[in-house]
């Protein structure tokens, strides 16, 4: 059947992604083939359909940074003490240079060794720098790797006892590799200098000692893993999003403090995005700056999505109460089921040629490829993000499970820290809150995760016979790519069944 038959055929039915599956189509080409570009917003387009959810415990600098080396987006909260200090995270991530490394993780000489070891076996780092007071950009004082000490004889040891100090080490100052002509670190005459020097890192100091970066051996071939990485073709920068409420008193002053941060495009976050406020919100911000990006929402209907359109949006979010962490639709019986909400958003779009962004009710591959089959051209992400070593928050071990804390921004815990404004509740003394906090089983780096995701999305959009999500587009449009309703016996069916005990990866 055609997806515009079934959807007229079931009006007025609700339908989530596991409630649909597409038909195989002839294909001639393997799945490594498949492109998996995308058109984010009109302006701009991604090497992959990933977004990050903004989210305080889903997207920081750093997840930020190793998304956009996928050739994601990060889409940095509004979360944060102030605005300085989401415009700070900005900074980090178009400060970042590929092989480069800014904001270690580090220590203080007063430290003990057991915290070297904790952030061995916990995050993976051998090498840490050592500053005075133990920050990212303090004064370097020495340096520890895994060779400095051992984890049977040193435990209680402070960290000055077995670093190896500055004096010992050869420092460079970052106006030392300025490239002249670009006047940016040069990151060759870096790569021999760390040759030269063999040792496993290069730290590089302002001219006060004060860290600034370091470069590994493991950091610089990086510059040639990820070429697909998401980028500004004008100055090389990785490109990042971020969020703005759309409460008007602060609204306006955060757009302004963003542009001047560089920021590539602004999310107006808000759980009912059809709405006066954020309408107004998107005329001033294309009017004030027409080069801006600007993804408004969410929304999960034609009316909310012409209405932003029209207003200037350059890409629709989509979604209402389908996150994993979500009470929107508990609370209060308003939404609409995923699958629905994307397929008539996106039919409205397409009008305007305006992108959808696909938000919530991301579990598995196979639901990136039915959103992107309703019409989506990319997917946001919250909990399928929150599980990487990258996101914000520590680990966390239940019976020998790594773990991370996952929360909704309509959760008691996040309204407190700020976000209540998403929901209209910052001037409510009683708040029924939207979401819940949880946590998340810790699935590895994005540079292993997202990889292994889009494989799963290259081989669906495969066996569908789409070498391309425009092409998928197409060919559901015109109907020779075939839908149909899956009845409960068939969900069943169509996961694992029938075996005692399995291994997912």
């Amino acid at each position: 059947m055609k997806l515009a038959a079934l959807f007229e055929k079931f009006a007025g039915m609700g339908m989530t992604y596991d409630d649909l599956l597409f038909l195989p189509s002839y294909a001639d080409f393997a799945p490594d083939e498949v492109d998996l570009g995308c058109q984010l917003t009109r302006k701009l387009r991604l090497e992959i359909p990933i977004v990050s959810s903004p989210m305080d415990t889903v997207t920081n600098a750093r997840l930020a940074i190793a998304l956009a080396l996928q050739g994601g987006l990060g889409i940095l909260h509004y979360n944060y003490r102030s605005i300085e200090d989401q415009i700070e995270e900005i900074r980090k991530v178009k400060r970042f240079k590929n092989g480069l490394v800014s904001h270690p993780v580090t220590l203080s000489p007063d430290d003990f060794i057991d915290e070297a070891v904790k952030i061995r076996h916990e995050r993976g780092y051998s090498l840490i720098p050592i500053t005075e007071d133990g920050s990212s950009v303090g004064k370097l004082v020495g340096l520890l790797t895994q060779n400095d000490y051992s984890r049977a004889f040193h435990r209680g040891s402070k960290v000055f006892e077995r670093m190896v100090p500055v004096e010992k080490l050869k420092i460079f100052t970052r106006s030392e590799l300025i490239d002249p002509s670009s006047h940016d670190i040069d990151m060759d005459r870096a790569n021999q200098l760390l040759l030269e020097s063999h040792r496993p890192v290069l730290l590089l100091t302002d001219d006060d000692g004060h860290l600034e970066y370091l470069v590994t051996r493991s950091d610089l071939e990086k510059r040639e893993t990820f070429p697909r990485a998401a980028t500004d073709p004008r100055t090389q920068s990785l490109l990042v999003g971020a969020a703005v409420e759309t409460y008007p008193e602060t609204a306006r002053e955060r757009l302004d403090a963003l542009v001047k941060a560089g920021v590539d495009l602004v999310v107006f976050d808000t759980s009912q995005g059809y709405s006066k406020f954020e309408i107004d919100l998107v005329r001033h911000a294309k009017r004030t700056y027409p080069d801006l990006q600007v993804i408004a929402g969410n929304v999960v209907t034609a009316a909310g999505v012409r209405a932003l359109c029209e207003a200037g949006a350059d890409g629709i979010r989509v979604g209402m109460g389908s996150g994993s962490i979500c009470t929107t639709q508990d609370v209060g019986c308003v939404g609409r089921a995923q699958g629905a909400a994307v397929y008539h958003c996106a039919r409205e779009a397409r009008r305007h040629g305006v992108p959808i962004l696909a938000d919530g009710g991301v579990s598995r591959t196979g639901h990136i490829v039915c959103a992107l089959g309703l019409g989506a051209s990319c997917v946001m992400m919250g909990s399928m993000l929150a599980c990487t070593e990258e996101a914000p928050g520590e680990v966390e071990y239940d019976g020998g499970v790594r773990m991370k804390s996952y929360r909704g921004m309509g959760s008691m815990d996040a309204m407190k820290a700020g976000s209540a404004v998403r929901y209209s509740l910052q001037k409510q003394i009683v708040r029924v809150p939207e979401g819940v906090s949880g946590r998340v089983m810790v699935r590895g780096p994005i540079s292993q995760w997202v990889p292994y995701l889009m494989a799963g999305v290259r081989q669906g959009l495969q066996k569908l016979g789409a070498q391309s999500i425009s092409g998928y587009h197409t060919l559901v449009e015109k109907g020779e790519i075939g839908v149909e309703m899956k009845t409960a016996a068939a969900r069943q069916e169509g996961t694992v069944h029938d075996v005692y005990g399995f291994k997912e990866i």
